[in-house]
């Protein structure tokens, strides 16, 4: 646990008693904050009471008297589509409103450091799609090569639940939009952006609002490196925001397909192998073709940025392509879980938008694709003329047969996983890849992505067995 610092002896609301919002209280307590808890939801309270946290009802009129700030869960909105009744409660009463992320890095450093031959450090790791591989692949690269490191934020454990690091540990954050866009401090010594594409517009009030959530990871605290991925506009328009000049390698350019010119430090994946290149010359270069647990156009942009963030952290080339050659592969996201009759099945749930389900679609050929959910706002347009490796898709959810209409290529509308796989195993070929890339939130029929992947993992293993 990170005790959190500065809030001795004063009241500290939190609202939000989900895992991250119960680490934050356990710490609060634990740095010497009294959290006064709220959550709409009965049993949340019940939880937080049973670990002995007194609870208010935050909508109460008085409810911020003696209150010094307001530490907010990241799934509650606060300023769009509209603030949250009890945020802007906070606001128009003065008091400041700070989440997990804020007190972890005003917190994180400690008078025990003093004796460690190298401190600590922290690589923080944004974007829309790619973070969650990009923080795992980093760890599991950290690892093998024998450096101590923990995954926190947005997987793994809430940030305040981690273990206090020890000489020269690595933490590893995965941070969202939601959590980047509210923390009052962001001091990360190495700061990762991936990519964007259209997501949570209705959160941000737009992709203006999305991207300059993104971009004050970068913009608060100032981190001692950037490594930005610069496939579209705003990575380009962040990278030059950042430099001093084109030699500047504090800043740090990657990209999956293209090749970036000038003496300044970058790291491409293009036709199957990634090239480190810097102060004008090529300073290592490593085949992925074979690497089966990073397929696809994608995951090779995912091993430029812990490439590159690795590098910044210290390690060898050698040491980081051993990394990426042993890397199994993260849950829901590109992963194989059976191969049968000349077959592959690939679980990529976590494909719940069309930019990361184009990824997908890309990595693969001979496609058996399933896909469908609950649809997400602006439609599926974008998917058209991106199904060229596709053979015939099977639509799940609810409203499968209007998701099937809009698609480009022959589809079948299944409704249930089952029946998906069942039609898709039976129908594939030796050379096929049964997929399922959504293309769409799980909620219409399941909790959550994890719980479809587990969905189509049963499923196959019915198939194909295993």
């Amino acid at each position: 646990m990170i005790p959190v610092k500065g809030f001795e002896g004063a009241n500290v609301a939190v609202l939000g008693l989900g895992r991250s919002g119960l680490a934050t209280a356990r710490a609060l307590r634990e740095g010497g904050a009294e959290p006064i808890c709220w959550d709409d939801n009965p049993s949340a309270r019940e939880r937080a009471e049973g670990e002995g946290f007194a609870c208010r009802d935050l909508h109460r009129g008085d409810a911020f008297e003696g209150i010094a700030t307001l530490i907010v869960s990241p799934g509650i909105p606060h300023l769009y589509p509209k603030p949250n009744p009890i945020i802007r409660a906070a606001y128009e009463a003065g008091v400041p409103v700070d989440n997990d992320i804020g007190l972890f890095f005003r917190s994180f450093a400690t008078r025990d450091w003093d004796r460690f031959d190298v401190p600590p450090r922290v690589v923080a790791v944004t974007g829309s799609n790619g973070k969650s591989t990009t923080v795992a692949l980093l760890q599991h690269i950290l690892t093998n090569a024998g450096r101590a490191s923990q995954m926190a934020g947005n997987i793994g454990r809430g940030v305040l639940d981690i273990d206090p690091p020890g000489d020269g540990d690595v933490v590893v954050l995965e941070l969202s939009s939601y959590q980047t866009e509210l923390a009052r401090s962001l001091t990360p010594d190495v700061a990762v952006f991936t990519n964007l594409s259209p997501d949570h517009l209705d959160r941000h009030g737009g992709m203006g609002g999305y991207f300059a959530a993104k971009r004050r990871l970068f913009a608060e605290g100032g981190p001692d490196r950037a490594i930005i991925g610069v496939d579209e506009d705003e990575g380009v328009f962040l990278a030059a925001q950042l430099s001093e000049g084109q030699a500047d390698d504090r800043v740090i350019r990657i990209s999956s397909g293209r090749k970036l010119a000038g003496p300044g430090w970058s790291v491409v994946a293009r036709k199957g192998f990634l090239a480190e290149n810097r102060k004008g010359r090529q300073a290592a270069s490593i085949d992925l073709r074979a690497m089966t647990g990073l397929p696809g156009a994608h995951n090779h942009q995912n091993a430029c940025a812990a490439y590159a963030a690795a590098r910044a952290l210290g390690l060898a080339p050698k040491q980081i392509e051993a990394g990426l050659a042993s890397y199994p592969g993260l849950p829901h996201r590109s992963q194989t879980i059976a191969e049968a009759g000349g077959v592959r099945y690939v679980n990529d749930s976590k494909a719940t938008n069309l930019d990361s389900a184009i990824k997908a679609l890309s990595a693969f050929k001979n496609i058996r694709w399933i896909c469908g959910g609950l649809e997400k706002e602006g439609g599926l347009e974008a998917l058209t003329g991106q199904t060229g490796n596709v053979r015939k898709a099977y639509v799940i959810g609810r409203e499968a047969a209007g998701f099937a209409m809009q698609l480009d290529v022959e589809a079948e509308v299944c409704t249930t996983m089952a029946a998906a796989v069942e039609r898709a195993a039976g129908e594939a070929e030796p050379g096929d890849t049964v997929l399922l890339a959504p293309a769409a939130a799980s909620f219409d029929q399941y909790d959550n992505f994890e719980q479809r992947g587990d969905d189509f993992a049963a499923e196959v293993a019915l198939q194909v067995g295993g």
